[in-house]
């Protein structure tokens, strides 16, 4: 893949659990659209988040769509972000919420959550995913314990065919 479009939370958490730097090892480019960015910068939004935000990397791009779709039942910031996807034909949408994540799918987006990201990144050597998990855990993130538990499983079994 080489650009995807991202919603709020995979950046978020990805940030809060320090695995923000396998996204330029994973694509090209990220771009957010500009609800997405704000979301960043709110003031309820953690320091270390909204201190990345003032100064993106080269890899972000803010952008936003031409057209919007409003007959999807999402938050504004996952509305931008399927809209934009869309358009610029992004590879996927980084997206954690399921009603998001649902939308994007039915516009036949690719989607990818925090939880995939970091096991893509595992599954390159990027980061180690049982201790990643494990700050990502010590976030508000809202986990599925089922996802982890598979996501945990897979890993070892990759790291057992090595």
């Amino acid at each position: 893949m080489s650009v995807v479009v991202s919603d709020t939370s995979p950046l978020h958490y990805l940030i809060l659990c320090g695995a923000e730097s396998i996204l330029p090892r994973l694509f090209r480019q990220v771009v957010i659209p500009p609800t997405v960015f704000r979301e960043l910068q709110q003031p309820n939004t953690p320091p270390l988040v909204r201190q990345w935000a003032t100064t993106l990397p080269a890899w972000v791009a803010i952008q936003s769509p031409k057209v919007m779709n409003l007959t999807l039942d999402v938050d504004a910031g996952e509305l931008e972000a399927i809209c934009l996807a869309q358009e610029i034909h992004a590879d996927a949408v980084l997206m954690d919420d399921r009603a998001g994540r649902n939308a994007a799918l039915q516009c036949g987006l690719a989607v990818v959550g925090t939880v995939g990201l970091l096991e893509q990144a595992a599954a390159r050597d990027l980061i180690e995913l049982p201790p990643t998990l494990e700050r990502l855990r010590q976030t508000n993130a809202r986990l599925d314990p089922e996802l982890i538990r598979t996501a945990l499983a897979r890993d070892q079994a990759r790291q057992q065919k090595r």
